[in-house]
């Protein structure tokens, strides 16, 4: 009886054969992409969860409040480190660490590698995969070194380097023994490390640590910390919550406060100090779209079956006649559609296996599937059960039940609402499909208004460098040497790029200071020929000057800065910062250098040759878009950096390419967006020509007569696209107010944000009426075409 049934099911998919490409196709690239971004989503859900604590782990964050609310910070000053520690019993461990950048050396094998300065505990807390050594004396002793897998075999070859030494140049070159090697960490956690090194080795070698320990506003470190099993964060938030107030004097607008390392990932967006959103707005984003792209898949097939299943009424008749029951008829039925459901899962699995390296390129990611995975295997036959069983129920349940007498007569004729629950579906497809054109275009207008604000420098030709110990004992002879050579037309050092931000402190006091009022700082420290290096326009005053000895208590202000301050005439008056007085000697344009979605804040430049990490240099102009001088500069420029610089490799970025990364998550969330939007339109239109193809052939007997009588092509094929477009017409009323509350609530998360225009909506609409009008039309064209004669023949 089965092999009955396998071999009527193949004889219907081979009699429909176009139907049956419509439905497994439609079907398994609705699969496909469902199980594509499900595979995002679920990367981004675990996060983190390579830490076996990760459930207990928490960051430390600070809540500053300042004039334009409350600014979250995810460091803290270092003394607060050591009295956190003290403070509460129910924090079982808590570590330190801060970022560290060093030259790796064994031989003539050097590298240059990112890690972490940490305590000791650290490994005690992040239980990374020990290979080599042991996590808990890894880190004990301050002349010791724990090296990645992949770190260790560039270094000696193999990953088994226990015991070896290695030369870590930072400031100074210094022998370290390697005491452990830990397995290579996955890319979905939030530590991106090649090394660690102990937090007494800090200590012991960095020049402003003796500083940083006494001072509460030296906001550098990054702190974690273990809560015991079963203890609430909330009620440790409020012991810990003023520890800088009881501590610093200066601290009272000051709170620290736990995040958990489940939300470092989800929930990184920070509003007035309350967590508001971040990356899960993007993961419901997707997990929505994965829905919406199944469900137009399902619903293509759905349709598509029942409404092929009204041409099988005389099979069931007959069938009925020679003995089937109807149990028997149901179970062929619903056979037939699980075994296509069946297909299309099977194929979109291979499909997934095709397409998963260049989407993984696309994401940046290394997702697999994993085919242990209880859950796959649930998942996947739970939808080919309730797609095959939703599809096949109409002819199953409804066809089975007629009588054979009245279907073999031709007595039987649908009723005028058969049609009814195919056109809601349909119209659920188009509703979805104008959802997603109106998303897509919204996200993209909003990256393209980001990337298009205004930058206050000149990006392009701007080159930058890491500095090093070297470099800083040999700046000046290197900055003459670039501009001599003509290899440079400018060259500055800063403590941070210009596209990024180090560095931020409060305002003490100036000129009109309200009683209670608190305004926070972005702190620039550099030399001479900053504006000038980074293309910034001055609006007041001057920049820093070789000619004014004075400049070393001098600063520099941004107009917002002066703004936000109330400095009617800030060119010669005083402020108060770090215990000092500083002059204000001119007022540049603002710049972006943070994040690309938040406002400019105010910023303080301060000439201090000492606090340094990048090295800028301007290329001449005539460079641009010249890859061969371009090159030929480049060179110039590693040669001079090679000469006073001899121990690094010379590695640079450009400026134009930093800004560009801001945008990266953005850009393949936009990209993303897009691609399965337009694979959403294309199943809806795989599935409308399906249906368009069916309608015409149902009203083949229809068309003819009215052809006998005199009707023209055109208003044939009116006749028949109108029904349809009726369908897009209903669906854009639903869905427009829809898309509206959905995208302009997503855009809530951007300070800085677009107006949802109305024509996006207008055009979404069209998309979705000119597509239909077109695939409709082709099959309205050819019935329309067709000779009324064969339709006829038989009346």
């Amino acid at each position: 009886m089965l092999r009955n049934y396998l071999k009527i099911a193949f004889r219907s998919l081979a009699r429909n054969s176009v139907y049956s490409f419509i439905n497994i196709v439609g079907l398994s690239i609705g699969i496909t992409c469902s199980i594509l971004i499900l595979l995002w989503v679920a990367d981004e859900l675990t996060f983190d969860t390579y830490f076996s604590k990760h459930n207990t782990i928490y960051q430390v964050k600070q809540n500053s409040k300042v004039d334009s609310g409350i600014s979250t910070r995810p460091f803290i000053p270092l003394p607060l480190f050591e009295i956190l520690q003290q403070q509460d019993s129910r924090i079982k461990n808590a570590a330190i660490t801060i970022n560290q950048t060093a030259l790796l050396t064994v031989g003539d094998r050097k590298i240059t590698k990112n890690g972490l300065d940490v305590s000791e505990s650290f490994l005690e807390i992040f239980d990374f995969q020990m290979i080599y050594g042991n996590l808990e004396t890894a880190l004990t002793s301050p002349r010791s070194i724990v090296l990645t897998q992949s770190t260790a075999k560039a270094l000696f070859g193999t990953d088994d380097a226990l015991g070896k030494m290695v030369q870590v140049k930072i400031e100074n070159d210094e022998e370290l023994k390697v005491t452990g090697i830990i397995a290579d960490p996955p890319n979905n956690i939030s530590f991106r490390v090649d090394f660690l090194l102990p937090f007494t080795y800090f200590e012991a070698t960095s020049v402003w640590v003796q500083y940083a320990k006494n001072n509460w506003n030296n906001n550098a470190f990054f702190t974690y910390v273990e809560l015991q099993p079963g203890v609430d964060k909330a009620d440790v938030d409020n012991t810990i919550r003023d520890l800088i107030k009881k501590h610093h004097p200066e601290g009272s607008e000051r709170e620290i406060f736990l995040h958990g390392m489940n939300r470092w990932r989800l929930h990184n967006n920070f509003e007035n100090g309350k967590e508001s959103g971040g990356l899960i707005t993007y993961v419901q984003l997707f997990s929505g779209i994965a829905i919406f792209i199944l469900i137009i898949a399902c619903i293509n097939f759905m349709n598509l079956a029942t409404a092929r299943s009204e041409h099988r009424t005389r099979e069931v008749g007959i069938r009925k006649s020679v003995g089937s029951n109807r149990k028997q008829l149901i179970l062929q039925f619903l056979g037939e559609s699980i075994m296509i459901s069946t297909i299309a899962f099977i194929l979109s699995i291979v499909l997934v296996e095709l397409t998963l390296p260049l989407y993984n390129i696309f994401i940046n990611k290394q997702l697999t599937i994993n085919y242990a995975s209880p859950l796959l295997w649930s998942l996947g036959i739970g939808l080919v059960l309730v797609t095959g069983l939703l599809a096949g129920s109409y002819p199953a349940f409804y066809l089975s039940s007629f009588k054979p007498i009245k279907v073999l007569k031709g007595k039987l004729v649908a009723g005028k609402n058969a049609s009814v629950p195919r056109q809601v579906m349909v119209t659920l497809q188009f509703g979805f499909s104008i959802l997603l054109i109106i998303g897509t275009i919204v996200i993209y207008k909003q990256i393209q208004y980001l990337k298009g604000r205004e930058l206050g420098y000149d990006r392009e030709n701007l080159m930058m460098v890491w500095s090093t110990s070297d470099i800083e004992k040999n700046f000046a002879p290197l900055k003459q040497e670039l501009v001599n050579t003509g290899a440079a037309v400018s060259v500055c050092k800063s403590n941070s790029p210009i596209t990024n931000i180090f560095a931020s402190s409060p305002v003490d006091s100036w000129p009109g200071m309200l009683p209670g009022q608190r305004v926070e700082v972005t702190n620039i420290a550099t030399e001479y020929d900053y504006t000038k290096t980074m293309g910034i326009r001055m609006l007041q005053g001057r920049d820093f000057s070789e000619n004014f000895k004075s400049d070393t208590a001098a600063i520099i202000l941004n107009k917002t800065a002066v703004e936000t301050l109330n400095l009617t005439e800030p060119i010669g008056q005083t402020i108060q910062m770090w215990g000092s007085q500083w002059n204000i000697i001119g007022v540049m344009d603002d710049v972006l250098m943070g994040s690309g979605s938040t406002q400019i804040g105010p910023l303080v430049v301060t000439m201090d040759p000492t606090w340094s990490s990048t090295i800028t240099v301007r290329l001449p102009n005539q460079l641009q878009g010249e890859s061969s001088n371009l090159a030929a500069s480049l060179k110039k420029v590693e040669d001079v950096f090679k000469k006073y610089n001899p121990d690094y490799p010379f590695e640079y970025r450009f400026a134009d390419e930093e800004f560009e990364k801001k945008f990266t998550s953005m850009n393949m969330i936009s990209d993303l967006a897009s691609s399965f939007t337009v694979l959403a339109i294309f199943i809806t239109c795989l599935g409308l020509f399906g249906m368009a193809a069916f309608s015409a052939e149902q009203r083949t007997k229809e068309i003819g007569i009215r052809k006998v009588m005199g009707a023209s092509v055109a208003s044939l094929m009116i006749l028949l696209t109108k029904d349809f477009s009726r369908l897009v017409i209903i669906a854009f009323v639903i869905t427009s107010p829809i898309a509206w509350y959905a995208t302009t609530d997503f855009l809530k998360q951007y300070s800085l944000r677009i107006e949802v225009p109305l024509w996006v909506f207008q055009l979404a609409g069209l998309v979705a009426l000119v597509l239909t009008i077109l695939i409709v039309s082709t099959q309205a064209l050819r019935a329309a075409k067709a000779n009324p004669s064969q339709s006829l023949r038989s009346e």
